[in-house]
């Protein structure tokens, strides 16, 4: 079987990664590149940079990957649709909600695959998170907390840490756990002076009566990626920058001293770090998105999960406006 052709528009600090990657991934060919502002970080090599999404295009090609600014993506996307192309779509899918479901719209309508780029799905630690909360390792699960915290990224211009950050952390939660996003409060800070926030606490509810909570920022002065999840047998917490997973179980001794007998908390029990394969997470996302073109298993954030994903950050936005609740559900 011939090699499918792929190719990608935006060589800045995401697409660099995306044409490394590309490069070695089995059963593609990277054939093309485009970028108007040419190829900042040299990763072309022989390939020719092209101007734009058209030149791309006449290119011939099975499939593109969209790794410009965010507020380029309805657009490009809607023209790589018009042409009959698949696309893998940096996140956050797109601007609004509005946007992201028209072009969710547009591939499907075109029976075409789109994906929107969430990579920390793909990170080992919380694949196999999500295995162990399938497979009911934590019994009935109480909380989700998030910290995603770091230095302010200079290659982030045209959205706030709620789209560019926390996106990572809706998508993340909805898929480890399987539920849906309901309610959300937050509170957001404007503190470098831009005009986009950047720092973010929220507290919301997911389907079945989940509690989750996040906090987000450009703000701390080193970087923090933990996912930690809460239930009847104990907490798992995925550290994604190191891509380790550990379980702290429950403690199941019995106190003979009758105060401590009459708390009826839990005690601490014994800590297992699990030894797990760390592929990628990039490599792991670009593995599913071929393998869906191929017609084979794969899990690929969908456009209709990317928007949903979408939905969710202008509620929080929202919420931090108004000082409410937002209802995600009727948004």
């Amino acid at each position: 079987m011939a090699a499918l052709r792929a190719g990608i528009i935006g060589l800045g600090s995401m697409g660099r990664h995306h044409v490394r990657t590309l490069r070695a991934l089995e059963g593609v060919d990277l054939v093309a590149v485009a970028d108007e502002g040419g190829d900042p970080f040299g990763v072309a090599g022989d390939l020719e940079v092209l101007p734009n999404l058209e030149a791309l295009l006449a290119v011939g090609l099975d499939y593109i990957v969209i790794a410009t600014p965010t507020d380029s993506h309805e657009q490009l996307g809607l023209q790589t649709a018009e042409a009959g192309v698949h696309a893998l779509i940096e996140k956050p899918l797109a601007k609004t909600v509005k946007q992201a479901k028209t072009l969710a719209d547009a591939f499907a309508s075109r029976d075409l695959i789109g994906a929107t780029g969430h990579v920390e799905r793909y990170n080992p630690a919380l694949q196999e998170l999500r295995q162990r909360l399938e497979h009911g390792e934590l019994g009935d699960i109480y909380q989700i907390a998030t910290r995603r915290q770091g230095p302010f990224p200079a290659r982030v211009a045209d959205v706030g840490v709620v789209k560019d950050l926390a996106s990572h952390d809706i998508d993340l939660t909805s898929w480890v756990t399987g539920r849906d996003f309901e309610l959300v409060a937050a509170r957001t800070m404007f503190k470098t002076g831009r005009e986009y926030e950047d720092m973010l606490s929220a507290t919301c509810q997911l389907s079945g009566g989940l509690m989750s909570n996040h906090i987000v920022n450009w703000l701390t002065p080193t970087k923090e990626r933990l996912t930690m999840v809460t239930g009847e047998k104990g907490m798992f917490v995925a550290n994604t920058l190191t891509a380790d997973l550990t379980f702290f179980a429950n403690g199941n001794q019995f106190a003979i001293w009758e105060d401590l007998a009459q708390f009826r908390g839990v005690s601490e029990g014994n800590i297992t770090r699990f030894a797990i394969p760390k592929p990628e997470p990039l490599v792991t996302e670009h593995q599913n998105f071929r393998n869906a073109l191929l017609g084979e298993k794969a899990d690929i954030v969908t456009l209709d999960q990317g928007t949903r994903v979408v939905k969710v950050c202008e509620a929080l936005l929202q919420s931090a406006s108004t000082n409410t609740f937002i209802d995600v559900r009727q948004c």
